[in-house]
């Protein structure tokens, strides 16, 4: 067993801390007591039942080689049972494949090779070519348009760019999985406008995910740059293919080749140090040298082949994993099919089966031999509990389950406010890139703010700010072009209408040409015209939410009363009397288009409720919403559950910052409208809640705010029904806050956070953990009493913790209670703009006690 001291950074800990270790046991949660009282215990062992001769139980024992991923390249080695690497006086389980033995079956580990995302792709000529590198034509704007070097990096996973002034080395790249697209041609704004003098076969756009700008480019030839978007594309497929142990292998494998600083593939114990740093882990020097020479065999000061195999094997030793492993296994160290159904049921799998655990085992395991006789070893169980189907979020919920044949208003909607800006709401510029981004995340209702445009052109803009302004022919192209990729179901255009009647009759022009049949211009059932049609039945189309001429009305246009008009953004609009006389015209042609979204305003909700009006949608701000949920309490929620309700941001909030939606959710309020531009609690709640249902954007309403005669009142939701228990276990690779500064090393800690009624709202957290981003434990339980469960949130937050300032945020992950997983789970980390921390990952033991 491996124990270290770490060095305290000589700040008075307001709290204690917990003392980083490298191989510190964990006390794990015991397994269900059997009916008789005493501990369940592991079933009988399977190799001692089975009996096969050629089968030798030695060949995976803990005192021979077992069998595992290439710690260089990440495929199994292709050694049979048995077979053994003689490393000094020891005999060493075999980490590395025959690809990289060698000669006379000497191990040896080159630190330069290519990966395991290069593997199968080294002679690929595009992926060549990308290693060669390309001088690449970045385009910004019609003046800016400068040559740059781009070349992928050996490790397949990032692409280093030359910069005219260097910067940090973490300023020089981009990581191939923060990409969301790679489109050819003129597919941007930034290329439609500025690329006019390069021809589309040359150029392609990357779009990252989060907040980063496109990358425009433009190739010498038409071959050069499909050779990079398909070289891109193939080195994306294969990344979406790694498991998240393959991962774990290529990340170590990447800081390695760069500790080994004269790329000798030896490591001095200097270098060992340099490798400890980067990944975030600072250890103490007579306990790092200790374990240094314990591995160096050769006793020359420098380790290398299986002596840098062990050394990671060691640090990347999960003791908790191995615990929980010899628990059911006992003995014989591997798992027959019988004890890993226990496990599954201990864990309250759903569904689990002998032929499920058999299935799991012919998934996981690398063991070939293993395998045969459906037989898991550790490195299988490892593989399979580091998979989707050992996280935290089940499986099942990441596809489209639910009902999609209910109306529109039994479920949340993702929502964007002020969808246009990709900043504040003052300055900042306004983009049709901002929609793709928007509808890459899943948003289903985009907001329009359209005022008078040159030549009778509308435009979309902050209005009276200093945002630039864009066409809405622009933005309804986008839509067109990139509202269905991610989901088939509806889109809704939320149109903050400030035209006069001629621009207005040029926006429904352009809606019905541009869109054509995608646009719903009249109801689906004529026989029941005022009922709201579902999710399915709207499959990719297009709503309009807009005000609605009464019926009585001139040809001309009519205008609409201070009663009839809907509730916008008016209240914060300083417009002259010109606009604001506008405003309240609508046109005909646009009026027509407002079929199943009409917009109204929400007089009163008591003494009674008028009578349910199902089309009409309510806007209301995020403080009106707020003093109904406190005084109308059930009558609002019994109002959402058979009409739309959209809620928006205060204008108050410049920096476009946003609200927390969970309270407008709580009372049933579907179109919850947020700055997607603005990353921040607020939109990981946001992201959590349309992380199910296949990320479509329409999430189904629980039972209690979909019922038209509903009493509950989420002020008032009654006694706790739940207990949610969390044991926070251990962490994995967290990433390092600064990677310029080597010494800056994270002092984690773990804060769980519970979003719903207010009731429920709640946040505790563990200590932290002095100088370990690596691998630090805790293994501290944090419970929590919920009332409203079907409604819950549960965020989990990583912070570097410090004494004289706010904590650091370092990664999350949020998602509905009731799509949490019970017994031991990875929780898979996001950056503070949703982008994967991969192989960041929380270890926990999640139980739930319903009553």
């Amino acid at each position: 067993m491996l124990c270290g001291r770490w060095r305290s950074r000589g700040r008075p800990p307001e709290e204690p801390p917990v003392l980083a270790q490298v191989a510190a046991p964990v006390a794990l949660p015991s397994p269900p007591a059997s009916q008789d009282g005493g501990p369940k215990r592991p079933g009988l062992r399977a190799l001692k039942k089975m009996g096969h001769p050629e089968f030798d139980l030695a060949t995976l024992s803990p005192q021979s080689p077992r069998l595992s991923l290439c710690l260089q390249c990440s495929t199994p080695p292709l050694i049979l049972p048995g077979s053994r690497a003689l490393s000094g006086q020891n005999l060493l389980p075999s980490l590395v494949c025959t690809h990289h033995q060698g000669p006379q079956g000497k191990w040896t580990l080159p630190m330069a090779c290519p990966g395991r995302l290069l593997q199968g792709l080294t002679e690929d000529e595009d992926v060549q070519a990308m290693l060669r590198g390309s001088r690449l034509c970045k385009i910004r704007s019609r003046t800016w348009q400068k040559e740059r070097l781009y070349r992928l990096q050996e490790d397949g996973l990032s692409v280093w760019f030359q910069r005219r002034i260097p910067r940090a080395p973490s300023q020089h790249i981009f990581f191939v999985q923060h990409i969301e697209a790679v489109r050819e041609g003129h597919q941007s704004e930034g290329l439609r406008r500025f690329g006019g003098a390069f021809e589309p076969a040359r150029c392609l756009t990357i779009a990252f995910k989060g907040s980063r700008k496109n990358l425009d480019l433009a190739a010498p030839t038409a071959e050069e740059a499909q050779r990079w978007v398909r070289g891109l594309a193939k080195l994306r497929m294969r990344l979406d293919a790694m498991s998240q142990r393959e991962r774990l292998d290529h990340w170590i494998h990447s800081y390695l080749h760069r500790a080994d600083s004269n790329q000798d593939s030896k490591m001095s114990f200097k270098e060992i140090k340099s490798l400890l740093r980067m990944v975030n882990v600072d250890m103490n020097d007579m306990y790092a040298y200790r374990l240094f020479k314990e591995c160096d065999h050769s006793n020359n000061e420098r380790l290398e082949g299986t002596e840098i195999e062990e050394f990671l094997r060691r640090l990347l030793k999960r003791p908790e994993l191995e615990d929980i492993f010899h628990r059911y296994s006992g003995e014989d160290h591997v798992l027959s099919a019988p004890e890993l159904l226990e496990f599954l049921e201990d864990q309250g799998e759903d569904g689990a089966t002998l032929a499920r655990a058999q299935q799991l085992i012919h998934t996981y395991e690398l063991n070939e031999t293993a395998k045969q006789h459906e037989l898991m070893t550790l490195d299988g169980f490892m593989m399979y509990l580091l998979s989707p189907e050992g996280a935290a979020l089940d499986p099942a919920h990441k596809c489209v389950f639910q009902d999609m044949d209910q109306p529109l208003a039994h479920y949340f909607i993702s929502s964007s406010h002020n969808t246009y800006l990709t900043d504040s709401q003052i300055g900042g510029p306004s983009s049709t890139e901002a929609y793709v981004r928007a509808f890459a995340q899943g948003c289903r209702c985009v907001e329009l703010d359209c005022w008078e445009g040159p030549g009778g052109e509308p435009v979309i803009y902050h209005g009276h700010t200093l945002t630039s302004k864009i066409f809405f022919r622009d933005v309804i192209q986008a839509v067109r072009d990139h509202a269905f990729m991610l989901s088939p179901y509806p889109v809704i255009l939320s149109l903050e209408n400030h035209c006069g009647l001629e621009q207005q009759a040029a926006m429904a022009r352009h809606l019905r040409t541009i869109l054509g049949d995608m646009l719903v211009t009249q109801v689906l059932d004529s026989h029941n015209p005022e009922e709201l049609p579902s999710p399915e039945q709207l499959k990719g189309r297009v709503l309009v939410k807009g005000k609605k001429l009464p019926a009585a009305r001139d040809e001309d246009g009519g205008i609409l009363s201070d009663r009839e008009e809907e509730e916008e953004e008016e209240e914060e609009e300083v417009g002259a009397a010109e606009q604001k006389r506008r405003a309240k015209q609508i046109s005909p042609e646009l009026s027509a288009l407002a079929v199943y979204c009409c917009a109204t305003r929400l007089r009163t909700l008591r003494p009674a409720p008028t009578p349910p009006q199902p089309c009409q949608v309510s806007s209301l701000s995020e403080r009106k919403a707020k003093k109904l949920i406190r005084e109308a309490g059930n009558s609002f929620v019994r109002h959402n559950a058979q009409q739309l309700t959209r809620v928006y941001p205060l204008g108050l909030r410049m920096n476009s910052a946003n609200y927390s939606p969970q309270e407008m959710w709580n009372s049933g309020c579907q179109l919850v409208a947020l700055n997607f531009q603005t990353p921040g609690y607020e939109m990981d709640l946001n992201a959590g809640r349309f992380l199910i249902n296949g990320q479509c954007g329409y999430v189904l309403k629980p039972a209690c705010l979909r019922q038209p005669d509903t009493t509950f009142d989420p002020e008032s939701p009654g006694p706790p029904r739940t207990t949610l228990t969390i044991q926070v276990l251990t962490a994995q690779q967290l990433p390092k806050l600064n990677a310029e500064k080597p010494n800056s090393i994270v002092d984690p800690l773990v804060r769980i956070e519970i979003h719903g009624v207010p009731a429920d709202c709640a946040r505790k957290e563990t200590n932290y953990v002095l100088n370990n981003g690596f691998n630090p434990r805790w293994g501290q339980t944090l419970q929590f009493q919920l009332r409203a469960p079907e409604l819950v949130l549960v965020r989990f937050v990583v912070e570097d913790y410090d004494s004289t300032s706010p904590n650091d945020f370092v990664g999350q992950f949020t998602l509905p209670f009731n799509s949490l997983k019970q017994g031991f789970r990875h929780i898979h980390l996001l950056s503070k703009d949703g982008a994967s921390l991969s192989p960041a990952t929380l270890f926990v033991h999640i139980c739930i006690q319903r009553f």
